[in-house]
């Protein structure tokens, strides 16, 4: 009954509009005052612990990189290389748009960043070519949601450290989903496309295609240095977003030359912004996790589910329907830090595989961003079109049923999220 008060306090203040963070500190700090016995010094220490663990180090690096690559020029490489490889087909610069949010998604770790980056060079691009203005905001704001699923992923990084798991199996177990989400929405993209007679561009050739192969490798790069390294065991997950934030500055400063020393201190500021809000918001969940844990949440979850003997697939089901109502008022991270020490140890006891878990739940987070009224990515499209969000939500709809389509499939075929982990390690 008390922890179903904890619950009922966090929805009713994120239902007046307090800022999820503080919801979920402000409730944890109300039901350890009014309904245990112990100090409220705890929350407080709990609080400064949060950030002691070495694996949250990666995150505000991942950032700080993904902001040097929008600002240097990346993201303008990638769309011209991804508009001359698939630009000729029906709808070719939506198609263009998807393909240059995968590449983006695969170097940045970001899902805003990449909906900033990509969109706004395409959703102008786009409504200058003639398409719906809807049609591109819908494109982009779900594309750039694969920024969470495709490594290096920070909802992966607050997946592997709620629970314990490894994100270097969990970058590569990432892979095969997240190219298949980028399938879905291609051949979605097709299908409209044909069945409208949306314009498409000129072939530009190979030359073209070789040109532009070549000005976006060392964007590319990114890619095969930070998964490469952490398979090759040459540095650390967390060590893998420092030479990531390093190499991007490089590329940006003294390849791409796009920006000077100058812009050092605004980037800098940028991504200051991002982590903290970020980290404030892990920090807020942590508490309210340590509130459940001593509570005894998670084994009495866990204990009430297995008794009554579900099998993996109904546990599956139940995963994503709890996911899928979590999307819908907070964010990623702190539904992670929250929800995966619940489901962990039952997905142990059904003999599901732990990093298959941690894909599913943030293949869920990465639905969750283009789901309403939360869902960041909707903001993001909505400030960079100008549309009102509950126009942007109606344009993003048809999409967000790709991703359950193809999250549904990501659930039921494990084989898509273990077959490279079994490879390599």
């Amino acid at each position: 009954m008390a922890v179903a008060l904890l619950f009922a306090g966090l929805l009713l203040l994120l239902l007046i509009g307090v800022p999820i963070a503080v919801s979920l500190g402000l409730s944890a700090l109300l039901f350890t005052l009014l309904a245990t016995e112990d100090s409220p010094i705890i929350i407080a220490q709990k609080l400064f612990d949060t950030m002691e663990h070495t694996t949250l180090l990666a995150i505000p690096f991942f950032i700080l990189s993904a902001h040097f690559l929008t600002r240097g020029g990346v993201s303008q490489r990638l769309v011209d290389f991804a508009r001359a490889a698939v630009g000729w087909l029906p709808g070719g610069l939506a198609m263009a748009t998807v393909v240059a949010c995968m590449f983006f998604a695969a170097i940045s770790g970001s899902s805003p960043a990449t909906v900033v980056a990509i969109g706004s060079i395409m959703i102008p691009g786009m409504v200058t070519a003639g398409y719906d203005r809807g049609f591109a905001v819908g494109v982009v704001a779900t594309s750039g949601s694969l920024g969470i699923l495709i490594p290096p992923s920070i909802p992966m990084i607050v997946y592997a450290d709620a629970v314990e798991e490894s994100v270097g199996k969990l970058f590569i177990a990432g892979i095969f989903p997240g190219l298949l989400m980028g399938l879905f929405l291609l051949a979605a993209t097709y299908i409209t496309a044909r069945r409208m007679d949306m314009p498409r561009e000129p072939w530009l050739g190979w030359r073209k295609l070789l040109h532009g192969g070549l000005r976006a490798f060392w964007g590319l790069l990114l890619v095969v240095i930070v998964v490469g390294g952490i398979y090759g065991g040459v540095f650390t997950p967390t060590e893998a977003g420092a030479v990531a934030a390093v190499y991007s500055a490089l590329i940006a400063l003294f390849v791409h030359r796009d920006m000077g020393f100058r812009d050092i201190p605004r980037v800098m500021l940028d991504s200051a912004k991002m982590t903290s809000m970020l980290l404030f918001i892990i920090a807020c969940a942590m508490i309210f996790a340590h509130v459940l844990t001593e509570e005894r949440v998670p084994q009495q979850l866990a204990n009430a589910i297995i008794s009554n003997e579900p099998s993996p697939c109904m546990f599956l089901l139940m995963v994503n329907m709890v996911l899928w109502f979590a999307g819908d008022f907070m964010e990623p991270s702190a539904i992670l830090l929250i929800l995966a020490p619940l489901f962990h140890p039952i997905a142990l006891s059904l003999g599901i595989d732990p990093i298959h878990l941690g894909i599913v739940m943030t293949t869920n987070m990465e639905v969750g961003m283009i789901t309403p009224p939360v869902g960041l990515n909707l903001y993001v499209a909505a400030g960079l079109s100008g549309m009102t969000l509950g126009k942007v939500t109606r344009a993003a709809l048809p999409w967000m049923l790709v991703l359950i389509l193809a999250l549904l499939v990501i659930t039921y075929v494990p084989w898509l999220s273990l077959a490279l982990v079994s490879a390599l390690y």
